[in-house]
């Protein structure tokens, strides 16, 4: 998680390569994604939330439980599971996520959806795994957690954060860019970004000129060595170190259309830069806003909703577990992960005809259920867009709004990219 990562229906395509290569999951007790369990359940669907916002971020609690009533109403309005309605458990926002795990655990849920923060994620997925109950993340985006060690209990509905690198880079090759820098906050996010930008912008026939690291506060130097080196265009990946960068950079004499800025950096700068300093800049954010009937839809679970981050993603997450539990025909934990994927219209590491395309999309419960009662796969297509997990877990599709800065240093949204692993 950082920022709102809703996704739409792809337009234009990109080649992620290796950064969404395909790793199996070998955490302890095997691999869940693979198993063939047998029914355990006890014929009811409990789902559970793991609220993790706190102070700023709070006002994230709100969309996700208003979308994962929304999607439990319109479940149990399509019959439920079995003819049997899905209970939402209650959340408890104030308690920690391991904490919040264990009440979900002891409360019989079947599967969680949440964390919103990828660092709560390890915490979560170590009191439920070993409970065999599968958590499904609408908002996590850490790199690393393609590689947790859940024993195949862990999904996530958002693209990681690196999966925007081939997107940057593009942006930079359309608009003529012979040669790019990058310029990165320290941290993992942004040593990781910085290598998926570098390997696409090799990969798209860029040169790419030096580029510097710094740390939050003390961009100066690093923003002189980067300009020095005088690219095209300058791609900036930075959090809350963003607009420091800035504004050291245009003392560099680097400014307008030569900066491309990662999520992170995305923001309504404003009066908080220098006149023009942004004027046809470009940035890229996760996904878009939901549809108008979405938001409807979402309204009248909660009409006091200010904002939908991360909804599109839960509601999809708790349809993904309704959908896995019906072509299970059994609610327990372990039933679920085993069919997350094949629901999702993706590929278990063993399964699946070599090259077979996916189904058609479904792209509501009822619809999909419909499809399960003719074959056991399916391609459910949601409010997120299309899912298709891979063997770790995560999506193999992201698509990223695109922004270009006006004078006013404030961004309007100007078209968006899909990035898709390759084969």
């Amino acid at each position: 998680m950082y920022r709102s990562t809703v996704r739409v229906r792809p337009a234009l395509a990109v080649s992620l390569g290796a950064v969404l290569a395909v790793t199996a999951c070998s955490g302890a007790g095997g691999n869940a994604r693979v198993d063939t369990p047998e029914a355990s359940g006890d014929g009811v669907l409990r789902v559970g939330l793991i609220l993790d916002n706190t102070g700023n971020n709070a006002f994230l609690n709100a969309p996700q439980l208003a979308a994962a009533k929304l999607a439990i109403q319109e479940i149990n309005a399509a019959g439920g599971h079995k003819g049997r309605p899905v209970e939402l458990l209650p959340a408890h926002p104030d308690h920690e996520a391991a904490g919040q795990a264990n009440d979900l655990a002891a409360a019989k849920a079947d599967v969680v959806i949440g964390p919103t923060d990828s660092s709560h994620a390890t915490a979560a997925v170590d009191v439920l795994s070993r409970a065999h109950i599968p958590l499904i993340s609408p908002a996590n985006t850490a790199a690393a957690l393609s590689g947790i060690a859940s024993g195949g209990y862990y999904f996530r509905t958002a693209a990681a954060d690196v999966a925007q690198g081939p997107v940057l880079a593009k942006l930079a090759r359309d608009a003529g860019a012979a040669t790019i820098s990058v310029l990165h906050q320290e941290g993992a996010y942004g040593k990781d970004l910085s290598a998926a930008v570098t390997e696409a912008a090799q990969q798209a026939g860029l040169t790419v000129l030096p580029g510097a690291g710094f740390k939050p506060g003390d961009p100066a130097q690093a923003a002189r060595s980067t300009a020095k080196a005088n690219p095209d265009a300058v791609v900036l990946i930075a959090r809350e170190g963003a607009q420091g960068a800035l504004a050291e950079l245009n003392n560099s004499g680097f400014n307008g259309s030569r900066i491309i800025l990662s999520d992170g950096g995305f923001a309504r700068y404003g009066s908080g830069l220098a006149s023009r300093l942004l004027d046809g800049a470009r940035a890229v954010v996760p996904g878009q806003l939901p549809t108008a009937a979405f938001q409807g839809r979402l309204l009248g679970v909660d009409p006091s909703l200010k904002d939908v981050s991360y909804a599109a993603e839960t509601y999809d997450a708790v349809t993904l577990a309704a959908l896995a539990a019906a072509r299970a025909q059994d609610d327990a934990g372990r039933s679920i992960a085993a069919n997350l994927i094949p629901v999702s219209g993706g590929t278990a590491p063993t399964g699946g005809s070599a090259g077979a395309p996916p189904p058609a999309p479904c792209l509501t419960y009822k619809e999909c259920l419909g499809g399960l009662a003719a074959s056991p796969d399916i391609n459910y297509d949601g409010e997120s867009g299309p899912v298709a997990f891979d063997s770790n877990g995560d999506i193999t599709s992201a698509v990223f709004s695109v922004y270009r800065y006006g004078p006013d240093n404030n961004p309007s949204p100007t078209g968006r990219e899909t990035a898709e692993r390759a084969g």
